[in-house]
């Protein structure tokens, strides 16, 4: 008989050689994990995570070098692979990753969470129209597949956006700055040898041939 699931740590403080931290940091992560599978309901969400948290337990003793949250990780993937290879008539033996990769997404192409959330991880038999459902979703997840996605691609403005992509040159932009600097050299130059009282002497011509014609 298989030993149930400890809950509250011994004597020593820990669980199957663990701290109750470990425990809890494995508890959120596979209860995430199952998020990210969209199961919503609890009870059933609840009672997958503490599955998986016996069989890490089992583990436990004998690895001692594992964290708590890295057992539960194995065990929980172990877990789904399992279940997919019973449900799509699949040996796991050799093809673990594949057979898990293309499970969780024929989950999602079969619309589990929404139809048949409550058969998750169950043992058998299930509805046909679930098995139906889910071994056509994988078959359509083979190798082959493909998430279809559109890829921005920059607006053609012609010539105006060339010249607007000028001034991402390094080298436009420093010719621009030293151009700028050397204009507002000049202008100070000029300023100060008698540019200023030119400008003062063409404005007073302006006044007195208004006064003139006004």
């Amino acid at each position: 008989m298989e030993p149930a699931l400890k809950i509250l740590p011994d004597v020593s403080g820990e669980i199957a050689g663990r701290s109750l931290e470990e425990w809890n940091a494995a508890y959120v992560k596979v209860e995430n994990y199952f998020h990210a599978l969209r199961i919503r309901n609890k009870p059933l969400l609840g009672d997958i995570v503490l599955r998986v948290l016996e069989r890490a337990q089992r583990r436990a003793p004998a690895e001692p070098n594992r964290s708590a949250t890295e057992l539960a990780a194995e065990e929980m993937d172990h877990l789904v692979t399992e279940w997919f290879a019973e449900v799509l008539q699949t040996s796991p033996v050799g093809s673990e990753q594949t057979l898990s990769t293309r499970g969780r997404l024929a989950l999602l192409l079969a619309d589990m969470p929404g139809k048949w959330q409550d058969q998750f991880l169950r043992p058998g038999p299930w509805p046909a129209e679930f098995i139906e459902a889910m071994r056509e979703s994988f078959f359509r997840a083979g190798p082959d597949f493909q998430l279809s996605k559109m890829t921005p691609r920059p607006l053609d403005l012609g010539t105006v956006g060339r010249l607007t992509n000028l001034g991402n040159l390094p080298y436009v932009r420093m010719v621009l700055a030293w151009s700028f600097l050397a204009l507002l050299l000049v202008g100070v130059f000029w300023i100060t040898h008698g540019g200023y009282g030119e400008i003062q002497n063409r404005l007073q011509l302006l006044v007195d041939w208004f006064r003139q014609n006004g």
